[in-house]
């Protein structure tokens, strides 16, 4: 069975920085694309970062220079790094894997996700 388990939010103050982390289970972590996302309010389900299955990576937006995505396949854990956090990089975060079914968004699909961790940036 695949699992996602995704931990390592918290409370931060303007500036400060937090790792995500994210492990997976029941599948080869290398050998599928995965994304952190996170759902804002009125903007829904946004992707923050890619990492392929050859550890090519993407950023969108305002994650661009402040968010590093990485994995580490033998610990079947995909990170994300993120600095310089800011008020509006508050929202809950989610790792999900790619997929050819499941949840669209951007348009990629996502078969499988992990349960969210919330990050507060506030002072």
């Amino acid at each position: 069975e695949v699992q996602l388990q995704a931990f390592g939010g918290g409370l931060v103050q303007p500036g400060g920085f937090l790792r995500l982390s994210c492990v997976a289970s029941g599948y080869a972590c290398k050998d599928f694309a995965m994304s952190w996302l996170r759902q804002t309010q009125g903007k829904g389900l946004e992707r923050v970062a890619d990492i392929m299955n050859d550890d090519k990576t993407a950023y969108v937006g305002s994650a661009k220079g402040r968010f590093t995505i990485s994995r580490d396949n033998g610990k079947s854990t995909l990170y994300l790094q993120m600095s310089d956090l800011q008020p509006e990089d508050t929202p809950e975060y989610y790792c999900a894997k790619r997929g050819f079914r499941g949840t669209e968004v951007d348009g990629r699909r996502y078969d499988y996700w992990g349960r969210g961790t919330q990050v507060t940036v506030s002072s």
